[in-house]
Formats: structure tokens, sequence, C-alpha cells
């Protein structure tokens, strides 16, 4: 379902949230996006979107992200809405059509990585192979903690950008 600006701009408050947390699940970013409504240009929206992901703490990331399934996993720790399920299985559809092999070792990385940082590997994986993500999860796997929850919300922020392109229509929108 997409959605114009205006749409967004006059949905009830409950049917904002609803929309809002298939985008990102954070309670605390959804809440702020509500209440900054009407946006009037997608521009703003996205804007928004980053000054609200940008005011979050670690806890309201770490929220965030418990919304998103592993890596060719289907299930998400938290309860998402359809909507979220089918974006997460088109962003990671290039991985989920690698080897099994590599399929394996992603598994077995991911187990490793979140025994190390205590949360979930997310990634924009939207367009990555299997292979071009592992890459990237080892490469991750040498940084600090903090470090690596901030490259973690760096993703989620992206990953949320993304979603609100495809929730809003852009041909309705003019730059502001």
């Amino acid at each position: 379902m997409t959605v114009t600006i205006a749409e967004l701009d006059s949905l009830s408050r409950d049917a904002a949230v609803k929309l809002l947390t298939s985008c990102c699940g954070s309670r605390t970013w959804t809440a702020a996006m509500v209440a900054r409504r009407p946006f009037a240009t997608r521009d703003a929206l996205l804007r928004a979107a980053d000054e609200e992901w940008n005011r979050l703490s670690p806890n309201d990331w770490l929220e965030a992200f418990a919304h998103h399934p592993r890596i060719g996993e289907r299930r998400a720790a938290a309860n998402v809405d359809v909507r979220a399920r089918g974006w997460s299985e088109a962003e990671q559809s290039s991985a989920s059509s690698s080897d099994d092999r590599v399929k394996h070792q992603l598994a077995d990385a991911q187990r490793e990585y979140e025994a190390r940082f205590g949360h979930i590997f997310l990634i924009c994986a939207a367009g990555k192979s299997s292979e071009e993500i592992l890459t990237a999860l080892r490469a991750r796997m040498s940084n600090d903690a903090i470090t690596e929850l901030r490259v973690a919300a760096e993703e989620q922020r992206q990953i949320t950008q993304l979603r609100l392109k495809n929730t809003v229509d852009a041909s309705t929108t003019v730059s502001a």
C-alpha cells in the first residue's frame, strides 16, 4: 500500500502509528513522527525521519532492531505486521538465493555476532548477496560494542528511509 503525503498527514493517529511502525519498530521514533505531522512533502518526511532517528537512545535502536528477522529467516523477535514481514523478505531476496554452504556460514556468523554484541546483526540487505552480507558481518565482528551499535543504527536508518520511500508516493511530492 502506497500513500500520498496528504494521506499520511490525514491518517488517524492509530493508523499513522501502524503505518510508520512497519517502517521502523522504535515506539519513540514512531510517536515523534506522528506528532510532527503534517509533513506536506515527502522530502520533509524523510528529513524528519532522520532527525528523529538521530535523537533516539541506544535502547530505542535496539527496539527497532528487534523488528527484523535474522538474514535468511522469516520471523523477527518482536511482533511485526504483514507489511514489515513482506519488506524484510523483499530486502533479503538476493541473500536468500545463495547456496546452502553460504547460508550455513551466514547463520553461524549471525549467532556468533549476537553472542558478541547482544543484538541481531542488522544490514540494509536490499540488493546484497549472501556473500556480500557475510563479508560485511565478518568485517564488523572486529568492531568494539559501541562502534558496532552505531554501525547497526546507521543500517537501521537506511532501512527506514528505504521503507518510507516505498510507502509514500514520490509522484505527489514537490521538493521543498
